[in-house]
């Protein structure tokens, strides 16, 4: 019998020394991943958990630096702040998960508050109609944009781009640049306002509409990860092709999601007008802005295929916690936006990182 570096005499013996060397070249591969990469890979597999972390150092850091800033009163300012944020930010992400973006959500969301408070109380119609009629001008907008993106195979960006200025000149035309004030929905639509109402907590106060915002984002969560449509619209996302070819309908899929988010809005609405307790044309310039910043600092791709919910609700509490922290720190509001706009740059190079782990 020969031994290992002699000459192979028989098939077994052949066998025998080719999985020999296989089982060499196996070890030699498989070194032990550095402290490093098993950090990336976790946070990839789990991307709501650098919002999180972000947010429990950032709050630590602001409870030291500013002065009440640990209050139960201070914090559940924040939450209230943030709340129609987080709603629209929310429809942001599944249009995001798909590699596109909506820059029109901002005037969606305005519009619908528009249509509710107006025919609530100018035309007095019942609680809901006004709310059904207000979220079906929210989602036929969505599909608006879902239809130009699909059909007329325009870039998501120029698509929204576009209709934001369409949308929001259709917003001054229908309301005339007035808008709906707090006496007349309390006398006439008190039930628009219904958002706005508060529980105290052990010296915090929530308004019904932050806990809206978390049962919205159970309930988009579960359809993402635990439906069918959520599957498809995260294979869109990864590769909308290679979704195509497996058989999933990609044009449907898209302009459900686009129209999806338009009822978001148009939920997030009736929120908006419960929170201010009015409503303008003008109001909510900024939430086009604020939502993409919150879904990027949560940890969702800007190329698709992989979105966090709760980390884009996370993402808007970050921001609401860093200009709350700097304005009770005595900070002046320009380095608020400073902060606000190093926090996406730090998110996206984030991203950058761990899409590099699977390559």
């Amino acid at each position: 019998m020969s031994d290992a570096a002699g000459p192979v005499k028989t098939i077994s013996e052949f066998e025998a020394k080719l999985d020999q060397a296989e089982k060499a070249v196996a070890h030699f591969d498989e070194d032990e991943p550095s402290l490093l990469q098993t950090v990336r890979s976790f946070l990839r597999a789990n991307p709501t958990a650098i919002p999180a972390i972000i947010l429990f150092v950032s709050i630590l850091a602001f409870g030291v630096v500013a002065t009440n800033f640990m209050s139960a009163g201070t914090l559940s300012l924040i939450l209230k702040q943030v709340t129609v944020t987080g709603i629209v930010a929310i429809a942001q992400t599944i249009v995001i998960l798909t590699a596109g973006i909506d820059l029109s959500v901002g005037a969606m969301l305005v519009i619908s508050a528009m249509v509710m408070a107006r025919l609530g109380v100018m035309a007095e119609l019942p609680l809901f109609l006004c709310v059904s009629l207000g979220m079906a001008v929210g989602a036929l907008m969505g599909a608006i944009n879902g239809l130009l993106v699909t059909l007329a195979r325009i870039p998501p960006f120029i698509v929204t781009l576009g209709t934001f200025y369409v949308f929001n000149a259709l917003k001054l035309w229908y309301t005339g640049s007035e808008s709906v004030r707090a006496a007349d929905l309390e006398e006439k639509a008190s039930g628009l306002l219904w958002f706005g109402k508060s529980i105290n907590i052990g010296g915090a106060n929530f308004i019904f509409g932050s806990v809206a915002l978390i049962l919205l984002a159970g309930l988009v969560w579960y359809m993402l990860s635990r439906t069918a449509w959520g599957r498809h619209v995260t294979a869109v996302g990864d590769d909308a092709e290679a979704a195509l070819l497996s058989g999933v309908q990609t044009n449907k899929v898209l302009i459900s999601v686009y129209a999806l988010a338009g009822l978001i809005c148009g939920f997030g609405a009736w929120v908006a007008i419960g929170r201010v307790g009015s409503m303008s044309p003008i109001a909510f310039e900024t939430v086009n802005l604020d939502s993409i910043t919150a879904v990027v600092i949560g940890g969702t791709s800007l190329f698709g295929g992989r979105a966090s919910i709760a980390g884009s609700v996370l993402g808007a509490l970050i921001v609401g916690v860093f200009n709350t922290g700097l304005s009770l720190a005595g900070v002046d509001s320009y380095w608020q936006m400073f902060a606000s706009g190093l926090l996406v740059i730090v998110a996206v190079a984030i991203d950058q990182w761990l899409r590099r782990a699977s390559q």
